[in-house]
């Protein structure tokens, strides 16, 4: 498919989507909990039962094994999601099945950039239809049909639809570091399920970083060998997440860091370094000096013959050459690197890295592959095919695109910030600075990218910190521009949390083994309280804690969630008692502060007698002063005795302080909590009639 069709398609079909339909008139019983939303839908009529006798038919102009696979998927996940036993057969004809999955082209052999991945999907009473052009749309289009999925008095079925789909960007990915924690291969296997179900087509898998190099290389065995801690893929292994991921309409691009944030290659190969060596694995976290060398012959001898070796076990044209974050002290103290940049009549270290970038792309394009590199690539003399990625936001992404680059955004979806989803879901690659470009700069930018970055994520935490937010900016790059609504963002993907936890994710299991293991030999449910109530401190913070790659990931701080569901169903109480004096509502709002104020005592012989729950003492003690000071200002409010101006202030400041983050975490009910303490402000009185109110 051409760009310009691309970009047209996005603007047609978002203006073609009929969410309000959806929402008002529903289908069946309740509008289904779809993520991402479809462009279009209209509601249908009849019942499709889904019962044993459930089956699919293909049918297309090959048996395309990515189809037949997404198939027998299909149906193992639709016997586990009904517990109904379902035969895992085709249908011998199209008349005797449920499903019949049509597609008219098997697409490339190696799925490229472009490639068309829309359907249309519908359902009568008697059969569900889904055509698509190629297998990848037919994969997308059997995960929405899980989706439709409901149970309702006779049974499950899916009711009457007629879904017209394509994504808004062709690019839709996540980045997972491996380097800075290594993932082990089922950690990997199983985000790319989650990625598919959400309609993710690209893993950009980050495979070297100053703390450690995870890929087998024949060629230059000391990458691995000394530069891993043996924790490292085998090409036998990469091969095999390539072509998982490639059944399930996922792109695998890789990316190995160059020219900075290379330290685990010198490890090994301390020829490539700009300073003499020796070189150790970096262990703690942020910025390092070390450097490979640009202005060596040899340097690029040995990058040509690696990336030839990485580019035949990574067949996707795209190939990240990470080049962020260069630390050129190394390069301003070395007075043979000066004498090459004024000899080549370079612009200092940024010309150098240019130079650097110029001499690996021709290498690259003689296999076959494009570049892909972070902001700091961006150079006019580059060929406009490679694709800039950034991480410092649409104003980077626009100068990108008015040079004629193709880009895609990171900037807002770097998950391990811990931000709630809704901010993320606010974010759009065609906002703010993008928006002004013309419409052939805005055919440039092809999508974005969360990232998930590994300092403080281990694999027993990445699923908690991945999903379920991913699944809102999975959206975000799916669906129509205009689908915003963020209350129903929040409540579908409630529900996508609990089909992906079907799916094998543990982002919601291995919360409550974590708290269990906090708890220690005591009960286990203050500290889960204690849990649901707060969150990880936002952004960077966490950072100013000291720590190394071996630091154990295992304190509260790491088990609670990023956004907690509780605060934000906290808040929405607290506007609808504002709103309305419900006395419902005043009694669940009570009920709820009660228990964060009573849990402290509960958890003190906790914290006694697990170390890993000390640190949770003063956490604790603010839970507890919130709830305190929420509750104090609710018998105000239910009594409407109003505070004094006093009061309010005093525990408006005792607000203010308790912001500061205990044990890096945060209270995030305070918000709304403020918003009780000024509501129950007693009302200024008036000036006595016929009395000069004094200024």
């Amino acid at each position: 498919m051409s760009r310009n069709r691309m970009v047209n398609d996005r603007v047609r079909w978002g203006v073609s989507v009929a969410i309000a339909a959806l929402v008002s008139a529903g289908i069946g019983q309740a509008a289904p909990s779809l993520m991402p939303l479809p462009a279009r839908m209209t509601p249908g009529s009849g019942r499709l039962a889904i019962d044993g006798n459930f089956h699919v038919a293909l049918a297309g102009p090959s048996d395309e094994p990515r189809v037949h696979g997404a198939a027998m998927r299909l149906i193992d996940r639709l016997s586990a999601q009904t517990g109904i036993p379902l035969e895992r057969a085709l249908a011998k004809s199209a008349a005797a099945a449920t499903l019949v999955v049509e597609w008219s082209d098997d697409g490339l052999p190696v799925q490229k950039l472009g490639e068309d991945e829309s359907y249309e999907l519908t359902v009568d009473g008697k059969q569900a239809r889904l055509h698509a052009k190629t297998p990848l749309g037919a994969i997308w289009g059997m995960q929405t049909f899980l989706q439709l999925v409901e149970t309702d008095g006779q049974g499950f079925a899916v009711n009457g639809v007629a879904i017209e789909d394509r994504p808004r960007f062709p690019w839709r990915g996540l980045l997972i570091d491996v380097s800075r924690h290594f993932m082990p291969l089922d950690v990997i296997l199983r985000n790319i399920d989650g990625m598919s179900a959400v309609k993710l087509n690209v893993l950009h898998w980050h495979l070297s970083d100053d703390q450690g190099f995870r890929v087998e290389s024949h060629r230059f065995p000391r990458l691995q060998e000394m530069g891993s801690d043996g924790m490292y893929y085998t090409q036998a292994q990469i091969r095999h997440v390539v072509e998982y991921a490639r059944m399930r309409g996922i792109r695998v691009v890789p990316e190995f860091d160059m020219p900075g944030h290379s330290l685990s290659w010198l490890v090994g190969y301390p020829e490539l370094a700009t300073s003499p060596g020796p070189f150790e694995i970096g262990r703690h976290f942020g910025g390092f000096e070390a450097l490979i060398d640009p202005t060596k012959d040899s340097t690029y001898q040995f990058i040509d013959s690696f990336l030839g070796e990485m580019s035949g076990l990574f067949p996707d044209e795209y190939f990240h050459i990470g080049g962020d974050e260069v630390n050129d002290k190394q390069w301003r103290e070395n007075p043979q690197i000066q004498q090459f940049i004024q000899t080549n009549h370079l612009d200092g270290s940024r010309g150098l890295q240019a130079y650097f970038n110029k001499r690996v792309q021709p290498m690259l394009a003689r296999y076959g592959k494009h570049v892909e590199g972070w902001d700091e690539i961006l150079n006019p003399d580059l060929p406009r095919n490679i694709v800039i990625q950034s991480w410092r936001g649409q104003k980077s992404l626009a100068e990108a695109a008015k040079l004629g680059f193709q880009g895609i955004l990171s900037s807002g979806y770097y998950l391990d910030l811990e931000y709630p989803a809704a901010k993320h879901y606010m974010v759009d690659p065609l906002e703010n600075e993008t928006a002004g470009l013309t419409a052939a700069e805005q055919e440039l930018i092809l999508g974005g990218e969360a990232a998930i970055w590994s300092e403080f994520v281990s694999p027993e935490t990445i699923d908690s910190r991945t999903w379920p937010r991913l699944a809102a900016i999975a959206e975000r790059l799916w669906s129509p521009a205009d689908v915003k609504d963020v209350d129903s963002m929040y409540a579908r993907m409630a529900v996508m949390s609990l089909r992906l936890d079907g799916l094998g994710l543990r982002h919601r299991s291995n919360y409550a083994e974590m708290l269990r293991r906090i708890a220690g030999p005591g009960p286990w449910e203050p500290v889960k309280v204690l849990a649901d109530a707060t969150e990880p401190s936002k952004g960077y913070s966490r950072e100013e804690k000291h720590y190394v790659q071996q630091t154990p990931l295992n304190r509260l701080v790491d088990a609670a969630r990023p956004e907690s569901g509780q605060a934000r169903e906290f808040a929405a109480l607290v506007k609808k008692v504002l709103a309305n004096r419900n006395d419902a509502e005043m009694t669940e709002l009570r009920k709820r502060m009660e228990e964060w104020k009573d849990n402290d005592a509960k958890l003190d012989p906790v914290m006694k007698a697990s170390f890993l729950a000390q640190d949770n003492a003063a956490l604790s003690k603010q839970l507890a002063e919130v709830a305190g000071i929420g509750l104090e200002a609710l018998r105000a409010i239910e009594t409407r005795k109003g505070r004094t101006a006093a009061w309010v202030k005093e525990k408006t400041e005792a607000l203010e302080a308790m912001k500061k983050k205990r044990a890096e975490m945060m209270v995030p009910e305070i918000a709304a909590v403020e918003e009780m303490v000024e509501a129950s402000a007693a009302p200024a009185k008036a000036p006595a009639k016929g009395k000069r109110k004094k200024s």
